[in-house]
């Protein structure tokens, strides 16, 4: 706003954007009023998971796969994967009646959602008798300044506050560590390891040096070439590798490098297992994938991706590298209308029953769950001691988690034919699990399609999608 003070009227300045601006800050009312209904009803949820498990004075287990329950039915509403959802009502509850005062001050707008989620991670372990103190002086920390600019103070704050020792506390967090995968795209991964900070300086510190040490044998090899004269460019060819590319790996992408090679060839240094004349038992352990591929990739004929199972796609000259260090393949058959694996074949004999099932369900078959088949177990849709047959049409692989759920809650599964499951939650809620289709492109000839001795298979059943 400005005033025209070479005239002698004022003229107020009206910015174009106002109605705009004016309905943003509408639409943020309504998410807010959303988010903070949202919190309200998952911790609801999760309160009637405690009080149906408690009624009968029943705690631990029975608490843990009520909630597992719930959390599953919540799920196929939200379309979200279960274990998602109860980690979001596990942290509702904590915001909703651990941190009250914070709650409150997120339903009257003086701080944001992204506060509350800063509050609650620094005050992560905190004893219940001084939390309410550090409520009230997080809140005066996070109304001063956005979320991202707080997160130093609050840890300061809860630092200050807490009882216990830094050395105590860092002993109970180390039990946490933990490595996981987030997959992405075009092939690639990101390995997140969470460790004791002194372990992750180290091992940034032993891969920068090795790296090092890659560039300067580099440099070194590169400078010996040049002086040695026109005389020696024989020798010297001889010496680095005739026809080998030069090595311009950057210092990320060698440290990235090394790290596979370290992790996937070398023996851990703590083996109780060791010998004095042998690499012991952990050291011999190596790393196990299970990768889908098509003939005419794997033969060179195209440059399709292959699927690494549970994991996502892998690309065709890696695939092929993979495929001449291994000694057997497994032959799939793949139904040319459902585009499922309906056979499979090899020339040793091998458990054809359990590979089969690895390559059709390739994941836990609960509705949102992918954790992968080689992590799961094969269980018996209809129990084996009520009388269910140990056949491919009775069988299909759950997770610890949902195998867990489907023995000690209401929900119940059936399979319809296909491969096809139609899990029922205690609602009386259905949802279809259909056979996963393979991201990798199967395909047969026509004029001679394989005969299958398990059958056609026949498309699915006409039901609901699940979500």
């Amino acid at each position: 706003m400005s005033a025209n003070r070479g005239g002698g009227s004022d003229e107020i300045e009206v910015s174009p954007h106002g109605p705009a601006i004016a309905a943003y800050g509408e639409a943020l009312a309504l998410v807010h009023d959303a988010d903070v209904a949202s919190v309200r009803a998952l911790a609801e949820l999760g309160r009637s998971a405690l009080r149906e498990a408690r009624r009968d004075g029943v705690r631990g287990m029975a608490s843990d796969m009520e909630l597992r329950s719930v959390a599953a039915q919540a799920a196929g509403l939200a379309r979200r994967t279960d274990r998602r959802l109860q980690a979001d009502i596990d942290h509702a509850l904590t915001i909703v009646d651990d941190y009250p005062t914070v709650f409150s001050a997120w339903e009257e707008r003086r701080i944001t959602r992204d506060h509350v989620d800063a509050v609650v991670t620094a005050g992560t372990g905190l004893p219940d008798e001084v939390r309410g103190e550090f409520e009230v002086a997080a809140i005066a920390v996070c109304e001063r300044d956005i979320a991202t600019r707080v997160k130093p103070a609050l840890r300061a704050l809860a630092e200050r506050l807490h009882e216990r020792t830094f050395t105590d506390r860092h002993r109970d967090a180390a039990a946490g560590r933990c490595v996981r995968v987030s997959h992405g795209t075009d092939g690639m991964s990101d390995v997140i390891a969470t460790v004791p900070t002194v372990i992750a300086v180290g091992m940034l510190d032993r891969l920068t040096q090795m790296g090092q040490s890659v560039k300067d044998a580099r440099t070194v090899g590169a400078d010996a070439g040049a002086g040695a004269g026109a005389g020696a460019d024989a020798a010297g060819a001889d010496a680095v590798g005739a026809g080998e590319p030069a090595d311009t790996r950057t210092m990320d992408q060698l440290r990235a490098d090394i790290l596979g090679d370290l992790v996937l060839g070398g023996a851990p240094v703590v083996d109780p297992t060791y010998g004095i004349d042998r690499a012991g038992g952990l050291g011999a352990i190596r790393a196990r994938v299970q990768v889908a591929v098509t003939a005419e990739t794997l033969m060179g004929r195209d440059e399709n991706p292959a699927e690494a199972v549970g994991a996502g796609l892998v690309d065709a000259d890696t695939v092929r590298q993979l495929a001449g260090q291994v000694s057997e393949w497994d032959r799939l058959f793949i139904d040319p209308v459902t585009r499922t694996p309906v056979e499979i074949d090899t020339y040793r004999p091998t458990a054809s029953m359990k590979k089969l099932l690895m390559a059709r369900d390739q994941h836990c078959r609960f509705p949102g769950c992918r954790r992968a088949a080689i992590r799961c177990e094969l269980d018996h849709t209809i129990d084996y001691a009520l009388g269910g047959h140990t056949h491919i049409f009775n069988l299909a692989h759950l997770c610890q988690r949902h195998h867990s759920m489907k023995q000690f809650t209401k929900w119940e599964v059936r399979q319809v034919g296909g491969g096809v499951l139609e899990w029922t939650s205690p609602l009386g809620r259905v949802y279809r699990e259909d056979v996963p289709i393979p991201a990798v492109c199967f395909t047969i000839d026509t004029s001679g399609p394989p005969r299958s001795r398990v059958g056609s298979g026949g498309p699915p059943p006409d039901l609901a999608p699940p979500f």
